[in-house]
């Protein structure tokens, strides 16, 4: 017992003496990672050598790199990667040697937003079921992709880590993975001919949009107790990844902000700006799904409009966020579920906006019809959109949906059809003689009609500002 109690004070000792080192590395940074391709990748971490040099060797290139410690022992670099490939292996030493194995070279997502972009493959617990669920997990694996989950994590501060580790895309671990972001991850694995996805997941069920901000960025609502459960994932669940290279972000969330959908667009706009902001890697794409339709007043059969101003709040941000893009699920929603069971074909939407807007690809529009502006001839408006392509179309339905209002604000049921060149909308309604503006799928519940000749539906608008 003497010896063991002599030994351990031996090594307590040495691990404070100056000869003594030993490097770590934050969570995200594990075997199996996925690192940015043709980038300058970010890496940190910290050594007990304080103000020591720590030596990065990439065996892609057979490259070193050094960088000076902190007094605190925290230390950051980058190192240049090549075309995607591997794997690889990653050596980090301060005396002490670490090494990362199975590392790849590829394209890395963030994917983060509420219980929709948490909702798993294999579905939700309480009963929501995930379209696909079998065919998607007892298929072949899908080693190109790896996975991060980033585990739930409220804090006052911002943290420098978190839980979580990468893992390939095995059986096992896809069933219990995001099934939006592995689907985007799937398409683009396939158009992209095998290139390496990382996925980073990071959501809450629930969650509110100014959860996921910065204090810092929260300012200008300072006081305004409407915008409550501030920043604490922000600071759990983002803090930590920040810096942390990649091609890109996909967001699921808004459900929760419904009933201030008033502030969502400058919220949503100004936490996407704080995040490029602290990534420092530009305007990196960023594109979000505009929320499904759903009944959530279930006395009011679908007829409330809270969500369907948080839709438009959502078509706004368009125009405030360079570099984005919008997935619209107008055809997708449930009235008795806010967790749509298709999000294979919400993942996919994520990768038409990527793969046409982000890696060039050419000949389809990489979302559905948004309205651009209206004509009004007589008793007829004729409404117009961009992202039509070839024309529009009622796939093989009913176009209905449509609503009309004169000068007394007073909206009735329109009957509408496509134009004659199929990229035009024009409603009547024998009730108003004189119309000055248009509602389609303005509801909190309503299933989408009008698409374009692709399948992707229309977003739902309002021309009014009432």
């Amino acid at each position: 017992m003497k010896l063991r109690n002599v030994l351990t004070a031996l090594f307590a000792t040495a691990s404070i003496l100056p000869g003594y080192s030993k490097v770590s590395m934050p969570a995200i940074f594990s075997n199996g990672m996925v690192l940015q391709q043709l980038s300058d990748a970010s890496i940190w971490g910290s050594t007990t050598k304080h103000g020591g040099v720590v030596t990065i060797t990439t065996s892609w290139n057979n490259k070193k790199y050094t960088v000076k410690a902190g007094s605190d022992g925290t230390w950051r670099t980058k190192v240049q990667t090549p075309k995607y490939g591997g794997p690889y292996k990653i050596t980090i030493s301060d005396g002490e040697v670490l090494t990362l194995s199975d590392v790849e070279i590829g394209e890395v997502w963030l994917c983060s937003g509420q219980s929709n972009m948490e909702m798993r493959v294999w579905g939700r617990q309480g009963g929501d079921n995930m379209i696909g669920a079998m065919d998607a997990i007892v298929a072949k694996e899908h080693p190109e992709i790896r996975i991060f989950n980033v585990g739930h994590k409220g804090a006052g501060t911002p943290q420098t880590d978190c839980q979580g580790n990468w893992k390939g895309a095995t059986t096992e671990n896809i069933a219990d993975f995001s099934a939006t972001a592995f689907f985007f991850a799937k398409k683009l694995n396939e158009v992209l001919d095998g290139v390496p996805i990382g996925l980073v997941h990071s959501s809450v069920g629930g969650s509110v949009v100014q959860a996921w901000m910065s204090k810092e960025s929260l300012q200008p609502w300072d006081g305004d107790e409407k915008i409550n459960n501030r920043s604490g994932l922000y600071n759990g669940m983002i803090a930590p990844l920040v810096g942390y290279t990649i091609k890109g972000t996909i967001w699921y969330q808004g459900e929760a902000n419904r009933e201030t959908a008033s502030y969502y667009t400058k919220l949503f706009s100004t936490m996407v700006a704080d995040w490029r902001q602290k990534w420092g890697e530009g305007e990196f794409p960023f594109y979000f799904a505009q929320i499904a339709p759903f009944n959530y007043n279930s006395k009011n059969d679908g007829m409330n409009e809270n969500s369907a101003y948080l839709r438009e709040a959502q078509v706004k941000s368009l125009d405030v966020i360079p570099n984005s893009g919008m997935s619209i699920l107008m055809d997708i929603g449930d009235s008795r579920t806010i967790h749509p069971a298709n999000k294979e074909e919400v993942g996919k939407r994520f990768a038409y906006l990527a793969l046409g807007k982000t890696y060039g690809k050419k000949g389809f529009p990489t979302t559905g019809p948004i309205y651009k502006e209206m004509k009004v001839n007589g008793k007829e408006v004729e409404l117009f959109f961009d992202n039509v392509g070839f024309g529009l179309t009622t796939m093989h339905e009913h176009l209905g949906g449509f609503q009309v209002a004169g000068e007394d604000k007073q909206f009735y049921n329109a009957n509408a059809r496509l134009g004659k060149d199929k990229k035009t909308v024009i409603v009547t309604s024998d009730r108003v003689p004189n119309p000055v503006a248009v509602r389609y799928a303005f509801k909190d519940y309503v299933k989408g009609t009008l698409y374009n000749i692709y399948g992707l539906p229309a977003s739902s608008f309002r021309t009014d500002n009432w």
